[in-house]
C-alpha cells in the first residue's frame, strides 16, 4: 500500500479503537496496492492531514489485507472514503479527487 506520510493505517484488529471510538471524527481511505486513484490521493490525503489534523483524523485501510471491515461497510471500489464520528459512518465518497472538492464534500461533517 502507499504509505502516506502523516496518515496512519488501520487494521480489521484495531478498526474499533483507532475509527470508531475516536474522539475527533475520521475520515477512512478504503485503498489498495493495485489502485491508481490510491496513489493520485496520496499527497491529497497528507496535505489533509497535516491542514485539517486538529479537527479530522486522517487514516487508510488495506482491503486487500483487512476484509472484514472492508465487507462490514460494504466497500466495492477503491478509493472509497468514509467519514466516521462517534462510531457510526456518516458520509462515503467514492473516487480520487482533488482537496479542494474533498474539503467541501468534508465541510458538513466536520
Amino acid at each position: 500500500m502507499t504509505k502516506v506520510a502523516g496518515v496512519d493505517e488501520v487494521t480489521d484488529a484495531d478498526f474499533g479503537a483507532e475509527v470508531l471510538a475516536a474522539e475527533l471524527p475520521v475520515l477512512v481511505e478504503f485503498t489498495a496496492d493495485w489502485c491508481p486513484p490510491c496513489r493520485q490521493m496520496a499527497p491529497v490525503l497528507r496535505a489533509l492531514a497535516e491542514e485539517e489534523g486538529e479537527r479530522v483524523k486522517v487514516v487508510q485501510l488495506n482491503v486487500d489485507q483487512n476484509p472484514e471491515t472492508t465487507n462490514h461497510y460494504k466497500v466495492l471500489s477503491m478509493p472509497t472514503f468514509i467519514v466516521f464520528r462517534g462510531g457510526e459512518p456518516l458520509k462515503a465518497m467514492v473516487g480520487a479527487r482533488p482537496k479542494r472538492r474533498l474539503l467541501e464534500e468534508l465541510s458538513d461533517v466536520l
